[in-house]
């Protein structure tokens, strides 16, 4: 039976590559993201390359569109094998300059959306298929900077999440992993997209560090 594995935030980086990767190993590929024209354009290169793949237009800012999206794909497929939350704002801020309701905002789409995509997919189901939640961190848990004020706080906030659901989920047989990547990805060519989907590859099948700081 293929399984499934379903990438919220898709895009031509790291959602892409980690996609294409599991695609190439026999999974069927689920893409969510905002433009529906983008999304279409990942189809139809995915499928040139002989991926099943299909599109669900999500935002991230407002669950009820993940909600409705999952249920969607639970009825057509079941519940997938692999959910990869990889969807964070990444733009710079004036420091001192944002309020609480922009921060909370924030939270939502780079943390309280990955929580509750989580919640979509963990069932008994997900636990017989040994499922897996694989989640995009980043240095800045670890090195918050003032110009990336909320993206640190919510980095912090999501390796946090991320460490209670693998205590919570590992004795369930369902595995919880997370990268911290520490740079730039297409940047610094240490942080090739490519090089990094490789990685979330090997987190899953071996299913051993739920936690890689790269």
């Amino acid at each position: 039976m293929t399984k499934t594995i379903v990438v919220v935030g898709a895009g031509k980086g790291l959602g892409n590559h980690v996609a294409r990767l599991f695609g190439q190993k026999g999974f069927r590929v689920i893409l969510m993201a905002r433009n529906e024209n983008a999304l279409e354009e990942y189809r139809e290169d995915f499928f040139a390359d002989c991926i099943e793949t299909y599109t669900y237009p999500v935002d991230a800012a407002d669950p009820e569109t993940l909600t409705e999206a999952f249920d969607q794909i639970k009825q057509e497929f079941g519940i997938p094998d692999v959910l990869f939350y990889n969807v964070g704002i990444t733009e710079l801020d004036e420091p001192g300059k944002m309020d609480s309701k922009r921060l909370m905002q924030r939270y939502q789409i780079d943390v309280a959306s990955a929580y509750h995509c989580v919640q979509q997919v963990v069932s008994d189901e997900f636990a017989r298929k040994n499922g897996a939640i694989l989640i995009t961190g980043g240095g800045l848990a670890l090195y918050p900077m003032a110009e990336y004020t909320p993206l640190s706080m919510d980095k912090a906030a999501l390796r946090t999440m991320t460490s209670i659901l693998h205590q919570q989920l590992e004795p369930k047989g369902i595995f919880v992993g997370t990268l911290l990547i520490k740079g730039a990805i297409s940047i610094d060519p240490k942080y090739n997209p490519q090089i990094l989907a490789g990685i979330y590859w090997k987190m899953y099948t071996e299913r051993r560090e739920y936690e890689i700081i790269y």
